[in-house]
């Protein structure tokens, strides 16, 4: 085993004791653990390091309350009782940043405006999908719990949070210090050789 491996402590953080959360305690979520998450979450690879993921913190009273009306009703008691929804976005024109994010090939963005609609959006999609995952992983390695979900009107998001229409939601990930009462028992998984094959 590498001496780089996490220690069991840190495995149990990330994913052996992890759970989704269904309930949260009553503590606050300071914006500098925030600020701390994305500065994480941002690190991972994405291709030619496009980074398509737009997050809006939802936090304040008023903010919460545009979002409530958006929600699936199995989904509303602990979205409103989370501290913080961050709504997981992937920005249309993530081509605006991608010169700058990727230096080192001068061409890169004439390479993405090239690309057919198709492609792009395959890009954008496969690349925010990443991006969520490894912002569930910067959450947990901070202390935080999260309950992400799809039970949502994505349009209605859209329309309240993006009007201009540049960012199309994916995800919603409660955030907080999660209520251990309210977790499930963890869900069967696939099994190495059910999922997995050597070649």
């Amino acid at each position: 085993m590498s001496d780089r491996t996490l220690s069991v402590e840190g495995l149990d953080l990330l994913f052996l004791r992890a759970h989704t959360q269904n309930g949260w305690q009553d503590r606050p979520v300071d914006a500098a653990l925030l600020h701390q998450l994305y500065d994480l979450a941002r690190l991972p690879p994405t291709s030619a390091n496009c980074q398509p993921l737009r997050v809006t913190f939802v936090a304040s009273a008023a903010a919460r309350e545009r979002l409530r009306p958006t929600i699936a009703p199995g989904n509303l008691e602990k979205t409103m009782a989370a501290p913080v929804t961050a709504i997981l976005a992937a920005d249309s024109q993530f081509v605006d940043h991608v010169a700058s994010l990727f230096p080192a090939y001068p061409a890169i963005e004439g390479m993405f405006r090239g690309m057919p609609a198709e492609v792009l959006s395959h890009v954008r999609t496969l690349n925010s999908g990443l991006q969520i995952g490894y912002f569930i992983l910067a959450a947990r390695s901070l202390g935080l719990d999260c309950g992400p979900m799809a039970g949502f009107n994505g349009p209605a998001v859209d329309a309240e949070f993006f009007p201009d229409g540049r960012f199309k939601s994916l995800v919603l990930c409660n955030l907080g210090y999660g209520d251990p009462a309210k977790v499930y028992p963890r869900g069967p998984r696939l099994d190495f050789e059910t999922a997995c094959r050597i070649e």
